[in-house]
Parts: C-alpha cells; structure tokens; sequence
C-alpha cells in the first residue's frame, strides 16, 4: 500500500539553529532518504519551498480566488512530503517515526487512494508496456 508522508515543522526553527546544525539536519534527511530507497520503501520524495513562495487557490460561487500564503494559519507549515510503500499503518509510521523533522514538528501518514484508472496508474501501465 502506497503511503505519504507528510512533514510539518514551524519554519521559524530554521532561522533559530546555526548552519553546522541545519547541515547535521540535512545529512540525516540524505542518510534516510538513502535507507528508504535501499529498502524499497521510497516512491518519491521532495522538499517545498518556503510558505512565503505558496499560492492558494479557491473557487467560490463560481469565482476564482488566488491567495500569497499557506491555506491555514498554523504554527507548523508543510515543509516536504515521501510517498512510500509499505506492507500496512504500522510500517508505514515506523518509517515515518525516522524521518529527522519528527523531532520538531509531526509528521502525518497518511494512506493514498487506489484510483483504478488514475494518471498515476495509467503512466505505469505506459512504462511498464
């Protein structure tokens, strides 16, 4: 079963740590994301810009509304996502438990709809042909 790993940290912790540890941090997210792909677990994975480069966007009654900024005020922001696979819930959090950011902020697990025909299956169907 495929799985995303959200990561959520307040973005002020960055500005609060020196360089040396900011790279200690980015050394262990290159060390897990090294053990994920040697396991098979790791489908994808990214880092995201910071809030301040978001754009969200709603549409009400008809009217499209484009906003700077993440979609709710909160004290932690999504910072990067994985897309796993895992066997069930209780690997796919004790992958999660080792992401580096667990540590700050959370983590959500969260399991991804199988569409039966969804471009995502489609493009493997292609590659696969």
């Amino acid at each position: 079963m495929r799985y995303m790993l959200l990561i959520y940290s307040p973005e002020s912790y960055w500005q609060t740590i020196s360089e040396q540890e900011r790279g200690k941090i980015y050394q262990e997210y290159l060390d897990f994301t090294a053990s994920i792909k040697r396991s098979g677990h790791w489908l994808a994975g990214d880092p995201l810009e910071r809030t301040a480069e978001a754009t969200t966007v709603r549409v009400r009654d008809g009217k499209p509304l484009s906003t700077d900024g993440p979609f709710a005020e909160t004290r932690e922001q999504l910072g990067g996502y994985y897309i796993i696979e895992a066997k069930n819930l209780d690997e796919a959090t004790a992958i999660a438990e080792r992401v580096p950011s667990s540590r700050i902020g959370s983590i959500e697990v969260r399991p991804i709809l199988d569409m039966p025909e969804g471009p995502a299956r489609q493009a493997k169907a292609q590659a696969a042909s």
